[in-house]
């Protein structure tokens, strides 16, 4: 079997001894001393009892300087902090009351695969936030999570259906130059390589 490779960081040594016993037991993982300068380990376990703002500046850290994935154990979680974890990287989090090695372990191989893991309530709730502020926040300033606008979307929804650009123009009463505009625009901020390319993003969105 090959083993993930784990390191763990915590707020205090009694949690970080007893979660590193926990892990030692386990064939799938192999527990490492990791220090600045050394090779990364696949995984890192953030042991804390709230995700405040000095465990968002370990997060931080890992995130900037490592290519490892980080799994976030902590026994006060809601939507907010989540996001707040997400943006500095975090790949799964377990509450400490539901991390028994198996689940902990389980969740260090999915985050390990390139893959996520969210509490099923908190993934609910999480949801419940993105249609929220994709209804009230986003959608009456014409904009979407995916970075695209509404007028982006109208733009390249014409260029899938095979219009050029003085028929894209005529259909959406924007000069040719506007148009243009928005496509330099759309392909430039996502990085796309041209108008196919951009198509394709919207295509993968679902938005076209």
């Amino acid at each position: 079997m090959e083993r993930t490779t784990v390191a763990l960081r915590a707020q205090d040594p009694i949690s970080r001894a007893g979660v590193a016993s926990q892990l030692r037991a386990r064939p799938e993982v192999s527990v490492m001393e990791w220090d600045a300068g050394d090779v990364s380990p696949e995984v890192v376990v953030i042991v804390v009892d709230t995700v405040d703002e000095d465990a968002l500046r370990t997060l931080r850290h890992i995130q900037r300087t490592s290519t490892c994935r980080t799994v976030l154990v902590t026994t006060d979680i809601d939507e907010q902090k989540l996001v707040s974890a997400a943006e500095c990287g975090v790949a799964g989090v377990v509450r400490r009351s539901e991390s028994t090695p198996e689940h902990l372990v389980q969740v260090i191989g999915t985050v390990a695969r390139g893959e996520g893991h969210l509490p099923s309530d908190l993934l609910g709730r999480l949801l419940e936030e993105v249609g929220r502020l994709q209804g009230q926040v986003l959608g009456p300033r014409g904009l979407h999570f995916t970075g695209l606008a509404a007028r982006e979307v109208d733009v390249l929804r014409l260029v899938a259906e095979g219009y050029d650009t003085s028929d894209i123009a005529t259909k959406l009463a924007y000069s040719e130059r506007t148009i243009k505009n928005v496509l330099h625009s759309v392909m430039t901020r996502l990085q796309l390589r041209n108008r196919s390319h951009a198509v394709a993003y919207a295509m993968r969105q679902g938005l076209i």
